[in-house]
């Protein structure tokens, strides 16, 4: 299949965050969804999980399949972890902090060589 539009690798990362966000909302979604039992919930949940994963597949024609795949991850384990500390009251102890960190600095570096 042909898509009708070139993607750069600058539309790539734009998928790419957009993918990671995907996530985030999905993980959030699937909480709210009390294991699939609520109707609404499941329906969003299911619907950004196919969203993120489409993005993240178009990302991949621009971007190192590594690259991406540890990118899109690690979005999303930091935005549900910083949602959880903030929606679910889980606690911010400075290890999570620092381990958070250690992802952002990754991803950060996985960047700069892509």
């Amino acid at each position: 299949m042909t898509l009708p539009f070139t993607i750069t690798p600058t539309l790539a990362w734009v998928f790419l965050l957009g993918a990671g966000a995907l996530e985030i909302i999905w993980a959030i979604a699937l909480r709210y969804s009390d294991g699939f039992t609520k109707l609404w919930p499941s329906v969003f949940t299911l619907s950004a999980m196919g969203g993120s994963v489409l993005l993240l597949g178009l990302s991949l024609k621009a971007i190192p399949l590594g690259t991406a795949y540890a990118v899109w991850g690690g979005i999303g384990t930091i935005g549900v972890a910083a949602l959880g500390i903030w929606l679910f009251d889980e606690p911010a102890t400075w290890l999570r902090i620092a381990s958070m960190m250690a992802i952002v600095l990754g991803i950060i570096g996985l960047k700069l060589i892509d």
